[in-house]
């Protein structure tokens, strides 16, 4: 996940004790992470692979392009979301992305923009954060099988559904959050078949937009 999941992950102890969403966060985490994801555990391990392998290359070429993109990783697919200055940082990340064995498609979300201030960065975690708590409380959804980033308050989706109704009760969680701005879901519905594992393209276009498969696409939330 990148920079967000390292701010949450410093974070998370004194989050959770002075709040009763924090205390709901960390409770429901653990039960969370007791339950068996859908990928399974051979996958989660593979992906959390392919997540480090490509942090690890964004930090080889530029060290402050691992502070600007988040890297989200489910099922061999990979969730790009970030600002950077210029497009051609925006094309290198794909490339980079791409090099790392196993990775089935690259979702390419990063925008061309002045990076976030401290402000802005901190309001994305607490919208993911607040995101990942009515999911651990609501009984009709497993959040063990959701990947949840944001970045300038758009909120981005990634994982497997039970069906679309459960799918639809996360976007809509989603929505209600104040000051979220878009959702953006790239979750996969539990009965289609996960992506299989690609070649690298030649060369990834600098204009290329993110490739949501047929059963998700973009929710635009309300505006408060």
């Amino acid at each position: 996940m990148g920079r967000l999941a390292l701010l949450i992950l410093l974070l998370s102890p004194l989050l959770a004790g002075c709040s009763p969403w924090g205390m709901a966060i960390g409770v429901g985490a653990t039960v969370a992470n007791t339950a068996p994801e859908e990928r399974g555990l051979g996958q989660a391990v593979d992906d959390n692979r392919i997540m480090l392998a490509i942090d690890a290359k964004l930090a080889g070429q530029d060290l402050g392009m691992l502070s600007k993109v988040d890297v989200e990783v489910h099922e061999r697919r990979v969730l790009l979301a970030g600002r950077v200055e210029t497009a051609a940082l925006r094309v290198e990340a794909v490339r980079l992305a791409w090099q790392v064995d196993g990775v089935a498609e690259v979702i390419n979300e990063i925008k061309v923009a002045e990076p976030e201030d401290a402000g802005e960065y901190m309001h994305d975690v607490w919208l993911a954060q607040e995101l990942d708590a009515k999911l651990l409380v609501d009984s009709k959804v497993r959040s063990v099988n959701y990947n949840v980033d944001c970045v300038a308050g758009t909120i981005y989706l990634m994982g497997v559904a039970q069906n679309k109704a459960e799918l639809q009760r996360v976007i809509d969680h989603a929505r209600d959050i104040p000051y979220v701005r878009e959702v953006v879901s790239y979750v996969r519905i539990k009965t289609d078949k996960p992506a299989p594992a690609k070649a690298q393209p030649a060369a990834p276009k600098p204009t290329a937009g993110p490739q949501a498969p047929a059963t998700t696409a973009a929710q635009p939330a309300a505006t408060p």
